[in-house]
């Protein structure tokens, strides 16, 4: 594990996991040797989810919204607007999906690992 510091004006947004997001690595893959990832993650303009089910091969997976809100759908527990503030635990393996989101979704994402496998169902 190695001491990291990560400055908003020194990082750029880039491509990711989802064609509708864009990320910002937060350090925390490289400082951890991968153990667990952190990002800040933002809607791309004009883009939406397609709604597709899916779901994670990891140990943990929390999201903080930074900014406007987000809709997801979860087997078993129903569906859930969350907005600035909100938090979700999602359980791994858990089945979802995102229905929709704000042109300005801004949010934070940590997972163990930094690196996960993703299921299309």
């Amino acid at each position: 594990m190695k001491f990291k510091i990560s400055r908003a004006k020194e990082q750029k947004f880039s491509s990711g996991l989802r064609g509708f997001f864009k990320y910002r690595d937060l350090g925390i893959n490289a400082a951890t040797s991968g153990d667990f990832g952190a990002n800040v993650i933002k809607a791309t303009a004009g883009e939406q989810s397609k709604g597709d089910w899916h779901y994670h091969k990891l140990k943990f997976q929390m999201v903080y919204i930074l900014k406007g809100w987000v809709k997801f759908e979860y087997k078993g527990e129903g569906v859930f607007t969350f907005q600035k503030g909100d938090t979700v635990y999602q359980p791994p393996e858990i089945h979802h999906r995102e229905i929709e989101h704000s042109e300005d979704l801004e949010l934070i994402e940590i997972t163990s690992p930094a690196n996960f496998e993703t299921v299309s169902l």
